[in-house]
């Protein structure tokens, strides 16, 4: 009897049987229907990123904003000149976020790739005007300084390691994941660029006593003659706190505030690829910062770490200041912490775990470690979640000096609805019994599945 005739392989045509180019560019390339079915099969093969409660990055976006992106893809931000539309949308952007942080007059901004890019350029401006300061007063402009918690992200170290500034780091403590004014006073001194504190702190979702840390340096200025300006990395609360606390004073209502970096691409509610650098006043970006350029017929100021970049993140960002409006980041933003309360609490109820840190005000997450003796530890139950039901939900050492305690942290983001947060706690109750009855798990897998804190 004949071999019936063989089916064509599917899923990018040859590819599915042979294997996908991983080193080289392949002699003939397929149909744009096999490249498609390719990329769709190897992006299953990632995290589900509505299961996705490990890093702050906006993960869903509504059905026109999405469209607002796919249509403005081709469209290259920096290109002022053929596109001045786009970028007097950036300036309505800035203009936006500097009268939600409440700046006293006429400031300026930028639109950055993230905070990441934001926390550089205003460290460079904070450098740059303390050597000004230094050269007009004759004095040396060696051996700058920049004094922060160990609450920030890498970015801060990364900086001072780029641009040659030395680093003036507060240790944490077990009990004290951020930092005030006992605890940064120390460490300065004449040479000190900036004073960072953080609003919405990666590890607890805290923020650093920044009106304490703003007293002290007011006081310094008139007792010892220190001008030191206080910068503010706001990459997760800067679209938290004007809606959630907003009685809480941390922005340019604080004298010794000077610049503010924000994510948009995190509770601004925009995918990834958007940041926001605000200046309390033009005079706090130093004009040797900015270039001029005249290559494409009309002369453009850039303050930018990148050139070439898309616009179409950044005018999803003003979509969504349009869509929600104030009115609708406050709900927004109340729900997320209506649902991170409610699993809070279930995870509490179930006996087995304690908060951390959820007695003061905090980003919408739930922060929590196991509360009792167990022959398993949160990095168990991390990798068991995200083994058994796909939940990406890291568990983490704290930083030097609080080393020695180990957090789950939840993000409870705007698609992380009640639903959702019944099911991941069910879902942790679940693991904790299968890890009652099996122990830890075998390290291998421990470290297969661990998941850092993110950003």
């Amino acid at each position: 009897m004949p071999s019936p005739p063989e089916l064509p392989p599917r899923f990018g045509s040859r590819w599915f049987t042979e294997g996908v180019p991983d080193d080289e560019l392949p002699e003939h390339g397929m149909s744009a229907p096999d490249a498609y079915q390719l990329m769709e099969a190897e992006m299953s093969l990632d995290g589900d990123p509505t299961r996705n409660l490990a890093t702050f990055v906006t993960t869903w976006m509504e059905l026109p904003a999405k469209q607002v992106v796919a249509e403005n893809l081709h469209r290259n931000y920096i290109d002022h000149a053929e596109y001045p539309r786009t970028a007097e949308i950036e300036q309505r952007c800035i203009r936006i976020l500097a009268n939600l942080y409440n700046a006293p007059g006429e400031t300026t901004g930028c639109r950055t790739q993230g905070s990441s890019e934001a926390v550089m350029l205003g460290a460079l401006a904070a450098k740059w005007r303390w050597r000004a300061a230094r050269e007009k007063a004759g004095k040396s402009i060696e051996k700058p300084n920049i004094v922060y918690g160990l609450d920030v992200h890498v970015v801060w170290q990364k900086f001072c390691r780029y641009f040659d500034v030395e680093p003036r780091e507060v240790p944490l403590q077990p009990g004290k994941y951020t930092i005030g004014p006992e605890d940064v006073e120390p460490h300065i001194d004449e040479n000190t660029i900036a004073v960072v504190a953080v609003l919405g702190t990666t590890f607890t979702g805290h923020s650093d006593d920044i009106v304490g840390i703003d007293k002290l340096l007011v006081e310094l200025r008139s007792k010892r003659d220190l001008d030191v300006p206080l910068h503010i990395d706001a990459a997760s609360g800067g679209f938290v706190w004007p809606f959630l606390h907003p009685k809480e004073k941390w922005d340019f209502r604080l004298d010794s505030v000077h610049s503010i970096n924000v994510s948009g691409h995190k509770f601004g509610l925009v995918y990834p690829g958007i940041g926001w650098l605000i200046f309390r006043g033009k005079d706090d970006l130093p004009e040797d910062l900015v270039f001029y350029e005249n290559y494409l017929g009309e002369t453009d100021a850039t303050f930018t770490l990148n050139f070439s970049t898309g616009a179409a993140v950044m005018l999803a960002q003003y979509y969504m200041f349009c869509r929600l409006g104030h009115s609708g980041y406050v709900t927004v933003m109340r729900a997320m912490e209506r649902n991170a309360q409610f699993l809070a609490g279930r995870l509490v109820e179930g006996g087995r775990f304690e908060l951390v840190g959820a007695d003061s005000p905090q980003l919408p997450l739930v922060v929590f470690r196991l509360s009792g003796d167990t022959e398993y530890d949160e990095f168990d139950v991390s990798s068991q979640i995200a083994a058994e039901r796909g939940w990406m939900v890291p568990a983490y050492t704290m930083p030097p000096d609080a080393q020695d305690v180990t957090i789950m942290r939840a993000l409870v983001k705007e698609n992380v609805g009640h639903s959702g947060a019944v099911t991941l706690a069910d879902d942790i109750e679940k693991a904790c019994r299968i890890l009652d009855k099996r122990g830890r798990l075998p390290e291998h897998a421990r470290k297969r599945v661990r998941i850092g804190p993110g950003h």
